[in-house]
């Protein structure tokens, strides 16, 4: 368990994410579902542990760089703070309002307010603080 401060709220975020995503799909909303699984997409790949750069020693002596043992294919997850949750929601707002302008300047106004109406998805978890917040 990570005890460091701001990982709970990051966690709780991420939670809510997932409800809402559920929710959504429940209720056939197409714009939420999509902006949601992007989103939890993007969380997940920041998430994700860089492989290592530098040789890694031999544990096996018949394949070079092998692992041995329960776990030793695992690798722990990064944990992302609350501001870098925040940030990584606010470049796919940022992302979505951009694409929208462009798109209504090549006269595509459909696609560019399907992308708007992910953004307003999306900013609310900018806007208003999780669960259990006083």
């Amino acid at each position: 368990m990570d005890t460091t401060p701001g990982s709970r709220p990051a966690r709780e975020l991420r939670a809510r994410l997932r409800a809402d995503l559920t929710a959504a799909m429940k209720a056939r909303e197409r714009t939420a579902v999509s902006a949601l699984r992007t989103a939890l997409a993007a969380v997940d790949n920041a998430e994700a542990v860089r492989a290592p750069e530098e040789a890694v020693t031999a544990a096996s002596e018949h394949v070079a760089g092998a692992r041995q043992g329960v776990g030793s294919t695992e690798a722990a997850r990064r944990e992302l703070s609350a501001a870098d949750l925040a940030d990584l929601l606010r470049a796919q707002v940022d992302e979505r309002r951009e694409e929208a302008a462009r798109y209504t300047a090549l006269g595509r106004g459909a696609a560019a307010e399907r992308l708007r109406a992910e953004a307003d998805v999306l900013a609310v978890y900018l806007a208003a603080p999780g669960p259990g917040a006083a």
